[in-house]
């Protein structure tokens, strides 16, 4: 099976995906079902956006079952003993003010790396969290894209808990947005407008090619790729609706996996439930904290399409209901801190 994965990946080393414009036929469609989910004055309220997010949902599916895949037969489970009493409302980002990674909202751009910036994200909160902020590296989602043969196809999508597998056995140099220069290998592709308005950025391309691994920092950086790698200790995931509020409570964020149907796509602000639409496919966020909205709990997660999305480059989601398959699906890890 190995040697499969490895013959496959290399031949899918560099995918290209197609432009993401909506037909005036697909913006009316939707422009309906924000109207929709506004007039049922649901928990969440929907404004149109107008782009087509079926690229970026890059968390490999089964598609004869629209399930995810899980190649390994085995992922680790970490047993969690619920601490009774927790906080109705949590914010990783009020607690540690001092993790930039926390606070930056990350963009894919038009490229289905969900699976890879979500998994750096994690890993780099979990970097700061557990030193404390003595180690506050801004992991590269550009590696794990282009260098990790195992996780799967680039922008064409990929496994996160491949990812942090990655981060255990060949470590993660630093990167952060396109254009850094005070780190390793930086995101290969700019912020970009995903069709919104007013947002000050340049428009998506209409194609996004993964590049060839290339395991060399930029000019100029002042330590080689090898010298600048982080690693993780463990990975594994985690079940339970307490027992994951435990999880970030002691150790901080955690990647998730959920389904993603249309009426996602044009989330504003509440707690996002199901309303209507088809399955458009997988995607993979971080969850940094939990809370209760006008008496609905809620996961309060990070996006990677921008601060322009959504609630400010997040959302929360209904929880302890595995609405989307959401609370099924997480995998995160412990920093290796020798």
């Amino acid at each position: 099976m190995k040697t499969f994965y490895i013959v496959l990946f290399s031949f899918l080393n560099i995918l290209t995906i197609n432009s993401l414009d909506l037909s005036e036929e697909q913006i009316y469609h939707q422009k309906n079902l924000v109207s929709k989910i506004n007039s049922l004055k649901t928990t969440w309220k929907a404004e149109l956006y107008p782009h087509d997010i079926k690229p970026l949902l890059g968390v490999l599916l089964n598609p004869e079952t629209n399930t995810f895949k899980k190649e390994r037969l085995f992922i680790p489970k970490r047993n969690v003993t619920p601490i009774p009493d927790l906080p109705e409302n949590y914010d990783l980002r009020e607690e540690y003010p001092y993790c930039d990674s926390l606070l930056n909202i990350r963009d894919q751009a038009n490229c289905g790396s969900c699976w890879a910036v979500a998994s750096v994200e994690t890993m780099s909160d979990r970097h700061c969290i557990i030193t404390k902020g003595k180690q506050k590296p801004i992991l590269s989602a550009s590696a794990v894209i282009t260098c990790c043969t195992l996780c799967g196809k680039g922008c064409a999508g990929g496994l996160p808990y491949e990812a942090f597998i990655y981060w255990t056995g060949a470590g993660i140099p630093t990167g952060a947005d396109y254009g850094d220069t005070e780190t390793c290998l930086p995101y290969f592709l700019p912020k970009c407008n995903h069709h919104l308005n007013n947002t000050g950025l340049p428009d998506c391309p209409s194609t996004a090619t993964t590049p060839k691994c290339n395991q060399t920092c930029q000019e100029g950086y002042d330590k080689t790729y090898q010298e600048d790698k982080y690693y993780g200790k463990e990975y594994y995931t985690v079940k339970g609706e307490e027992e994951l509020k435990t999880e970030i409570y002691e150790r901080g964020s955690i990647e998730a996996s959920f389904l993603v149907y249309e009426d996602f796509v044009n989330y504003k602000e509440g707690v996002y439930q199901y309303v209507e639409g088809e399955l458009l496919g997988g995607h993979a966020i971080k969850i940094i904290g939990w809370g209760v909205e006008n008496g609905v709990k809620y996961w309060l997660c990070v996006n990677s399409w921008t601060e322009f999305w959504g609630d400010k480059g997040t959302f929360k989601i209904l929880r302890g209901a595995n609405h989307c398959g959401i609370e099924n699906n997480i995998v995160t890890g412990m920093p290796k801190l020798d």
